[in-house]
Parts: structure tokens; sequence; C-alpha cells
């Protein structure tokens, strides 16, 4: 590896269901088309040939000498940034990470390690939709994933593959990391993605310093399309998908809301997220 190729981790981050599988996969596609690989769409299996998680309990396993079902989470949280660390230091180059993480401190320690960051790509979703993907994702009631996007400081459980992650409430993810804009924080609105997506996917090449001619930049968003994603959960299944689900790519659209959720679901988002929904013009 030259001197001077760039290291470190690029975050892929949001709160669950807003578009950062997608995201992934159009970036593997992108890469694939424009080092000249003509095999078709990105396995969805296999994104991590050039993509990671950093919740998975190996790393954390080896560093603390036992299973992380046996852990504290003040255990797991005093080393998260040594196996984030250990991440970039492994990766030939720069490292796409995805992560579910708010930018929040988590038992006085950071749950993202800016000493090996390079930078990050923010992914919004208007959360009266989010509501509605989340609910089927964990096999609960529309009312319920409200009130689970309402919790401050939510965290997930540990389990036999995973540690936990900090989600907090949908409003404290989104305003922890784009409260203050930063040169290298790119953020991107799902809706944005479905409705101009040769501008937005463009837009995010060109803050990476990819140079994709048209062609390749439309071949690569045509690869990623979410039917192409059923598909191949279809034919293959998603590692991915948690077991309560039923689907992983369940629907992929925007304004689901405004024929699912009730009046008295859509007051209740409103109530609890409407600061953060006003910055993205997310209001109904």
């Amino acid at each position: 590896m030259a001197k001077d190729t760039p290291k470190g981790i690029i975050w892929l981050a949001s709160y669950p269901k807003s578009g950062n599988t997608w995201t992934r996969n159009f970036l593997h596609n992108l890469i694939n088309v424009m080092s000249g690989d003509a095999s078709g769409s990105q396995d969805i299996n296999r994104m991590n040939s050039m993509s990671t998680w950093e919740i998975a309990a190996a790393p954390y396993e080896k560093l603390l000498g036992k299973s992380v079902d046996q852990c504290s989470r003040e255990e797991i949280a005093s080393v998260r940034h040594i196996v984030q660390k250990q991440i970039a230091d492994n990766a030939d180059g720069l490292a796409f990470v995805k992560t579910h993480h708010a930018l929040v401190m988590d038992r006085e320690l950071p749950t993202i390690n800016f000493d090996v960051t390079s930078g990050a790509i923010y992914i919004v979703r208007n959360p009266l939709d989010v509501a509605i993907s989340f609910s089927h994702h964990m096999g609960t009631s529309i009312d319920a994933a409200i009130d689970q996007m309402a919790v401050d400081g939510l965290e997930t459980p540990i389990g036999e593959k995973s540690v936990y992650e900090v989600y907090s409430s949908w409003s404290q993810h989104v305003e922890s990391w784009t409260r203050k804009p930063h040169r290298t924080i790119y953020v991107m609105r799902y809706e944005d993605m479905l409705d101009d997506p040769e501008t937005t996917f463009g837009a995010l090449a060109e803050h990476l310093l990819l140079k994709p001619d048209a062609s390749e930049l439309q071949r690569a968003i045509a690869l990623s399309s979410f039917a192409s994603l059923q598909k191949q959960e279809s034919e293959k299944g998603f590692r991915e998908k948690p077991k309560a689900a039923q689907k992983f790519f369940r629907s992929g659209k925007a304004d689901q809301w405004r024929h699912d959720l009730t009046p008295g679901q859509v007051n209740r988002i409103v109530t609890a997220h409407g600061t953060q929904m006003q910055r993205f013009n997310y209001l109904p």
C-alpha cells in the first residue's frame, strides 16, 4: 500500500431502517463497476468484502476473554474503541463500517473512535415511515415501534453473535450526527435517494472523491435498485434479516405513513420528534 493511501474508517451511519444497507450496496456496486467488474449486482450476503459492522462478537471476545453474552456493558464499552482501531488498522486503505450508533457518550466513553475515523455518511429518513418499517423489522406493533423510537438512550440487547448498540431516540440519533455541519460528514435523505438518485448518489460519490462517469453512476444505481435487493433476498435470503422480520427489504417507498398510520400515531411521532423533523422538512 502506498504511503499516501487514505486510512481510517468511513462510517455508514443511520437510525435503523433508514437506507443504510441500500447505501452500502450502492457503494459496492459503484466500486465494482468502476473497476470493470461486469458480473452483475453485488451479492447482498457478501458485502463484508468491502464493508463491515463493528458489533460482531468475535473481536470483543478475543479482547475480553469470554463470550459477549457473559460480558457487562461496561466491559464492552471499555474495548469498543480498540475494536474500531483494529478494523482501521487491518484495512488496506479506507474501511467502510456500518453503524446504528448515535454519536454519543456511552458509559463515559464515545461510541465512535474519532482517532481512527476519516469521515462519515449519515442517512436520515422520515420517522413517520421509519416507525412502520421498524415495526416490521422487529416483529412488533407500530405503537411499540413508536414507543421505542422515543426512548432517550435506547440500547439493543447483547446477543450471541453481537454486542449492543446505542440507538438513543430517533431525535437524539439524528441530532447527534447532524447538529454541526462538518466537511467530512455527508448527510443525505432517504427520500432524495428515491426521488433523485443520480443527484444524491452522484454527490455521495463526489464526497468520497470517486469520479464515475455518467454511465458508471447510472449502472451502479440500477444494480442497487430496491427491486434488485428484494429479488436477491427472495432467491437466497439475507443474513442480516432479524428472525422476527418476514423480509428485510420490505417496501422501499416514501410516505407510507399517509395510509398506514392513524392520526393519533402521527401526532405522537410529531410531538416526540418535531424539532428534528422540521430541520429535514418532514413535518406533515
